[in-house]
């Protein structure tokens, strides 16, 4: 995936600055010998000292908000620095389980988030369900095919239908597991695209290269005026879209990893995600 090229790494090493100086022996005075030394061996400035690397793996539909609240949580942590690494959950899954260094994860789906604690990679006791989402079937904005429920993709004029890969991608798996259910699943197979995660297939339909696509109902807002929703999928049809986040076992600043998941779950952090379209973790009774 291209979320891991560059991906970033805290190297651990002590807040001092090294420098290896290029002094010949017949040049260099006793006393600016020990000056130098000494240069070499101050620390770095207070800020950078105490900066500190979140490295957070983010299914990619929840990257707004994310990077959103990233930003708020800064202003009571001034020295935590913020990486983000977004993607599909089951590829971001698969670089936990490779050793990549990562503090906390957010998936868009309990099943990625179990197969890890299964494993012992991440830490039970910070898992935290805190948004759930809903699936939308969006169109071009400027189409004329007639889409408004789920039998009218299996007209003639709706050649394509893209959907996230099942096999990484929790909206793709949510977009099967309603398809089969409603008996659309085999009609529609071999009009299938395969999309590496939402987004992408969010592009697809926004530059018009097919008639539909599978999405999340927050994710119709990030194209406005070049996408719009045909219709919303029965929610019985499929399994409640739950996003879960978890310090990743190992981490060195599960301290911080749980105060953000604190965040999310706060009524700051529900207002902003609310904002944006997402709702809360569990229905009102």
């Amino acid at each position: 995936m291209s979320e891991r090229r560059g991906a970033p790494r805290w190297n651990g090493r002590s807040g001092h600055i090294v420098r290896i100086l290029d002094v010949g022996r017949r040049s260099r005075p006793r006393g600016l010998w020990t000056f130098l030394v000494i240069l070499t061996l101050l620390p770095v400035t207070p800020s950078a000292a105490r900066a500190q690397e979140l490295t957070c793996s983010v299914a990619i539909s929840m990257k707004q908000a994310v990077e959103e609240l990233g930003r708020r949580f800064q202003r009571t942590h001034p020295s935590v620095v913020f990486r983000f690494n977004f993607g599909s959950s089951g590829e971001l899954q698969k670089q936990i389980e490779a050793g990549a260094p990562i503090d906390l994860f957010v998936s868009a789906a309990d099943r990625q988030m179990d197969e890890l604690e299964r494993k012992g990679l991440i830490l039970a006791a910070t898992r935290r369900p805190f948004a759930r989402n809903v699936l939308s079937v969006i169109v071009p904005a400027d189409s004329r095919v007639a889409i408004t429920r789920p039998r009218d993709l299996l007209q003639p004029a709706v050649r394509r239908v893209a959907i996230g890969n099942p096999k990484t991608v929790p909206a793709g798996q949510y977009a099967e597991e309603s398809l089969r259910r409603l008996g659309l699943w085999d009609g529609l197979r071999s009009r299938l695209v395969f999309g590496e995660n939402v987004r992408q297939v969010l592009e697809y339909v926004a530059r018009g290269e097919l008639e539909a696509g599978f999405v999340y109902a927050t994710d119709v807002t990030a194209r406005a005026g070049l996408v719009k929703e045909a219709f919303r999928p029965p929610q019985a049809s499929y399994t409640a879209v739950t996003y879960p986040a978890a310090v990743v076992a190992g981490s060195r600043y599960g301290e911080l990893g749980r105060a953000f998941i604190a965040l999310l779950l706060s009524r700051e952090g529900q207002d902003a995600l609310a904002h944006l379209g997402f709702q809360p973790p569990t229905e009102a009774p």
